[in-house]
């Protein structure tokens, strides 16, 4: 078999971002680039690598067996770039994901015992949903991934093998409504009585989630402002501009004039925050970050 690295770069983005297209944005190429590239790695494979469906691209068993090698052989490739660099990369690096809102509970926190415990070890961090980290968990572009899981907690994705999964904590989730609004000085308020309100929501695709809406409100949600920003979304929603969920957790966090409520009369809503990573023994660098994001609790 004959591929690239190139070639190999193009499959593991293809697999994370779930599209050509998505695959092509973050490379810095034209889709048709991606496309040729995907179609050499077929031909020098001899197998089909990728299912394309309405709503994107997935690997099939044979893109996925080449997708593992594909990781080490580009492992490989980075640690032979950083010994004929010479001493400006980090001794012992962590790429670490983490889900919307965990960058304000938990990674402050975590780099701050992280640095007093293990110095030797350099993280570096991306943002994105529960969906996106799991894929680039799989395409081994983050080594360790911080997700959240809603009821009933079922398995994080049908790939095999399944990744290994640590519960970090427990948080119930609640709505951000304006101090001074409708919702002024409540504590609780039911699902019905959320049906009008403005939501801000963070924007969804495909098989992503929509972040910031009640889950289960009767009827369709008014999405009023769509932001990714928890610090928008919540200035948002001090201004009086609309409503938004958020986990318990990060009340200490909230800007003025914003009040947290309950949603009653429904089952609460609780979220478990997990680190995530792929099955097998560990680099110490990587048990070292998990060990500090637990004990960011």
């Amino acid at each position: 078999m004959d591929v690239t690295s190139t070639g190999l770069r193009v499959l593991r983005q293809i697999a994370e971002s779930g599209s050509f297209t998505a695959a092509a944005a973050r490379l810095g190429y034209t889709q048709s680039a991606v496309s040729r590239q995907a179609a050499s790695l077929e031909r020098s494979a001899g197998a089909v690598l990728f299912e394309r469906h309405p709503d994107g691209v997935r690997l099939t068993a044979a893109g996925l067996a080449l997708l593992r090698h594909a990781r080490t052989i580009l492992e490989s490739v980075a640690a032979a770039e950083r010994d004929i660099g010479g001493a400006g990369a980090p001794p012992e690096p962590v790429r670490l994901g983490v889900f919307l809102s965990a960058g304000a509970l938990l990674l402050p926190a975590a780099l701050a015992r992280l640095a007093a415990t293990d110095p030797q070890v350099a993280v570096t961090t991306r943002e994105g949903t529960t969906p996106g980290l799991i894929r680039a968990l799989r395409a081994g572009s983050v080594d360790l991934a911080v997700l959240t899981s809603r009821p009933p907690h079922r398995p994080t994705d049908g790939e095999s093998p399944r990744l290994h999964l640590e519960t970090v904590e427990e948080t119930e989730l609640v709505v951000a409504v304006p101090a001074a609004g409708a919702f002024a000085g409540r504590t609780e308020v039911s699902a019905d009585e959320l049906v009008g309100a403005p939501w801000i929501a963070t924007p969804s695709s495909g098989a992503e989630p929509l972040l910031g809406v009640w889950p289960g409100l009767p009827g369709r949600p008014r999405v009023a402002h769509r932001a990714r920003d928890w610090l928008t979304k919540l200035h948002l929603v001090a201004g009086g501009f609309g409503v938004t969920t958020v986990p318990l957790r990060m009340a200490p966090l909230l800007p003025p004039g914003v009040g947290l409520v309950h949603v009653g009369g429904v089952p609460r809503e609780i979220r478990r925050i997990l680190v995530a990573r792929l099955p097998g023994r560990p680099a110490p660098a990587v048990t070292a970050v998990a060990r500090a994001i637990a004990s960011a609790r």
